[in-house]
């Protein structure tokens, strides 16, 4: 039971072959058993699984249908959720209980979803490797000595070993994208404002994104369905009509445009992800596709860009946390500033602190022109980039990740080293569009991704792309050992 995607549970569950609380319980029972190997849950949600799962099979029994009614799911624990521990994997939230559902959340269980707990993630969501979690790291199911990719990786790692089917993934500069890479998993960061930011704790407004993490292209069209649309409580969202996302997947690839950025395959990418990269190109070539190399001048801009505009905005999003009305305070604050000090010197983690220090640095009076003002300009040369690509393509395609997985700790002393692995996705977050990765093949055992990039709205054709090359290959049936 295990086993069956998203899509697979849907159509059991129509047919009555097993109930919702039948499939909860067995996906609980393997949590229970396997994920002390992982670490990729924060908080399990047992009590409030089973209650949903029953409701769910009275809404069924009374007639109702839907492709999430009674599929069980887990949400990033940066998802406020009403009475149950959201920590955004910090010691600084380890006590704060939302007393709200977040927009994605409530959609999700108005479409009878059931909640099986929080995912494991970087603190803030500030990290490519799942390594800076006040719980600890998460493992990735495909060798247990390795990082499953960040901030999504307990999201990601919890799907590839098959405890769920799916789960709720944020990107902000590739955290959804890189782990879905890294654990064999199809991953989507939707268009910016494609899905409500409301109740998703911030790290840096101007480039969060929620979005599902999943098997099968098919899968994340179904949880995408979910939690996309219009929300009035959050400034940023945009009102566009949802498509239908299933309805798109078996679309013809025939003279769809394919751009190939030569910027892509440069001297940092691993030449065994640039082979299978290639293979992926040729197989998509023989569904009718047709390749074209483009250029994105500016890419090599990218990583300074982000890493002055995402710590910047995460030095003010963060400022709330002050010890004060809620979250970790220190214990017996001589004065105010005592108490500011040293509830945020030990809530906070060292990458969190790094980060916070570089944006306040950045948005000082003494810099902000030399620095986030140019950084500010630098991403629109980056969108501008994007939309002369677009003219001539319809798709982008590329490497997620320059490297496979890599050691646990093997970059925790060169921070610099972990930013780097985001080169290829962070430009998506900087232009907004939306990104996906999705199962390309294995070097040395541990999983590549390939990355396809869109025009603004255009997730249902990622997902169609993604769905056919699904369809003529197997890397993204393959399960690690064990799991």
């Amino acid at each position: 039971m295990h086993q069956l995607t998203l899509a697979e549970i849907a159509r059991g569950l129509a047919d009555k072959k097993f109930s919702s609380e039948e499939l909860t319980k067995v996906l609980l029972a393997r949590i229970a058993q396997l994920d002390p190997q992982l670490n990729s849950f924060i908080s399990l949600t047992e009590d409030l699984a089973l209650s949903q799962a029953k409701a769910a099979d009275a809404r069924r029994a009374n007639g109702e249908s839907g492709a999430l009614l009674g599929a069980p799911i887990a949400h990033k624990d940066l998802f406020c959720t009403q009475g149950i521990r959201t920590s955004c994997g910090s010691k600084m939230l380890d006590n704060f209980k939302a007393p709200y559902d977040a927009t994605v959340v409530a959609k999700l269980a108005a479409a009878g979803a059931v909640t099986l707990g929080k995912t494991n993630m970087d603190e803030f969501a500030m990290g490519s490797a799942n390594e800076s979690s006040y719980y600890g790291a998460v493992k990735n199911p495909w060798n247990l000595d390795c990082v499953p990719g960040g901030s999504s990786g307990g999201s990601a790692a919890a799907v590839a070993a098959r405890l769920l089917p799916a789960a709720t993934g944020t990107d902000t500069g590739g955290s959804i994208r890189q782990p879905a890479a890294l654990t064999n998993l199809t991953g989507l960061k939707p268009t910016y404002g494609r899905v409500s930011r409301w109740g998703m704790i911030a790290y840096a407004s101007s480039l969060d994104q929620g979005g599902p993490l999943a098997r099968t292209a098919e899968d994340c069209a179904i949880l995408l369905q979910g939690m996309a649309g219009f929300d009035p409580n959050d400034s940023t969202s945009i009102d566009e009509p949802v498509p239908d996302y299933s309805a798109g997947l078996n679309g013809s690839l025939q003279g769809l445009r394919i751009g190939v950025p030569k910027e892509y395959f440069s001297a940092g990418l691993d030449p065994r992800i640039a082979e299978l990269i290639h293979n992926s190109v040729k197989a998509l070539e023989k569904l009718g596709a047709v390749i074209k190399e483009i250029s994105l001048p500016n890419m090599q801009h990218a990583i300074p860009a982000y890493y002055v505009i995402a710590p910047a905005e995460a030095s003010s999003n963060l400022s709330r946390f002050d010890g004060v009305r809620f979250g970790y305070r220190c214990e017996n604050p001589v004065n105010l500033i005592d108490l500011y000090k040293r509830s945020r010197g030990e809530g906070f983690g060292p990458e969190v602190q790094r980060r916070i220090m570089v944006g306040a640095y950045a948005l000082s009076a003494g810099y902000y022109d030399a620095y986030y003002l140019k950084a500010q300009k630098i991403r629109r040369l980056i969108k501008n980039d994007f939309m002369a690509a677009f003219n001539e393509v319809d798709i982008i395609l590329g490497p997620t990740t320059p490297n496979p997985a890599w050691k646990l700790g093997a970059k925790n002393s060169d921070p610099v080293a972990a930013y780097l692995e985001d080169v290829y996705t962070i430009t998506a977050n900087l232009a907004g569009l939306p990104g996906l990765s999705m199962p390309a093949g294995f070097v040395d055992g541990l999983p590549v991704g390939v990355q396809l990039l869109a025009p603004y709205f255009q997730e249902g054709r990622l997902l169609n792309v993604a769905h056919q090359y699904q369809l003529h290959t197997d890397w993204h049936t393959r399960t690690p050992t064990g799991f």
